[in-house]
């Protein structure tokens, strides 16, 4: 049974579209380069990836570019300029990234740079560590010429005044306001690479860091077998290691649509009646180019980036 089809036009992306069935898990062929990111910016960000991808170019850095644009559009709300703050009224970013050889850079509780996913590299290729947080990381981003900038917009900031007449904490699943961007992709020589970046969770308390700059919870990148990204509830997804499962469930034979749903399932073992009010999605590309995806409610959509055009699918879902 075919499901909805959701195509949204973006001609001034060069972006076309092609019929999709729920019931399609992964590419019909082996295929590379192919790029996937979550959500409806996925589908600019891919974009911009397949510059790079359809060039012969590095999938590191394809999905470095592909995450900068909803970092510095201050129209996207829940990633870098624009981003909706904390309760306290900052805007606090987190991201991460990883390469086909294991390397990866991580950036936590980040404030006043636009792009911290490029701050992730940085950290990546210049320091021996993985992770820098807060005051740290923004020392170590202007001393490598990143400029300090104002991330909160006139916009966001009158939402964040607007909730704090009632301070309510309630995230609504697939508002786009509290979802991070993952983006994964296999490039022309065979290798993968990953990234990650999110302003977090709206109003959340300040301090908190979801899964999207933990390396193996909000992405994962093993160039043996595959890669994967998770999007939604960040704790929930720390709390099954979620993208460094998925991918060893590739690892087992399992393709990346069933991978995700495995995934998916564990959260809903552990947390039966908290899975029926959150969302979460994970996100999976094999060295197969197959690729796939699955998520606790409906409404979660990822975009797809191959050689026959730019897709924005549906995926499937639990309940």
């Amino acid at each position: 049974m075919t499901t909805r089809r959701k195509f949204i036009q973006l001609s001034a992306l060069g972006a076309s579209f092609l019929p999709f069935s729920k019931s399609f898990a992964k590419s019909a062929a082996p295929q590379k380069p192919i790029v996937l990111s979550t959500w409806n910016f996925g589908l600019a960000a891919n974009v911009e990836a397949w510059k790079i991808l359809s060039s012969g170019g590095r999938a590191l850095d394809a999905v470095e570019a592909g995450a900068r644009v909803p970092e510095g559009d201050p129209k996207e709300t829940s990633v870098g300029l624009g981003g909706l703050p904390d309760r306290d009224g900052h805007v606090t970013l987190d991201a991460c990234i990883m390469d086909e050889n294991g390397n990866c850079g991580s950036v936590l509780f980040l404030e006043h740079i636009v792009h911290p996913i490029s701050v992730a590299r940085k950290v990546m290729e210049k320091t021996p560590h993985v992770i820098l947080a807060g005051e740290g990381a923004l020392q170590f981003a202007l001393a490598n010429g990143f400029k300090k900038e104002k991330l909160l917009t006139k916009e966001s900031e009158k939402a964040w005044k607007e909730w704090l007449k009632k301070a309510e904490y309630k995230p609504i699943a697939n508002i786009e306001n509290h979802d991070t961007i993952g983006i994964i992709a296999l490039d022309a020589n065979g290798n993968l690479s990953g990234a990650c970046t999110t302003s977090g969770m709206a109003y959340k308390m300040h301090g908190r860091v979801g899964d999207s700059p933990i390396i193996g919870a909000g992405l994962y990148v093993d160039n043996e077998v595959g890669a994967a990204t998770s999007t939604g509830v960040g704790e929930e997804v720390i709390r099954i290691v979620g993208c460094h499962l998925v991918v060893e469930l590739m690892r087992q034979g399992n393709s990346p649509q069933d991978a995700c749903r495995l995934a998916v399932e564990r959260i809903l073992k552990k947390s039966p009646e908290k899975a029926k009010q959150v969302q979460v999605g994970f996100l999976a590309l094999n060295k197969q180019g197959e690729y796939g995806a699955y998520c606790l409610q409906k409404g979660f959509t990822y975009a797809v980036h191959t050689s026959a055009g730019n897709n924005l699918y549906d995926g499937t879902s639990h309940f």
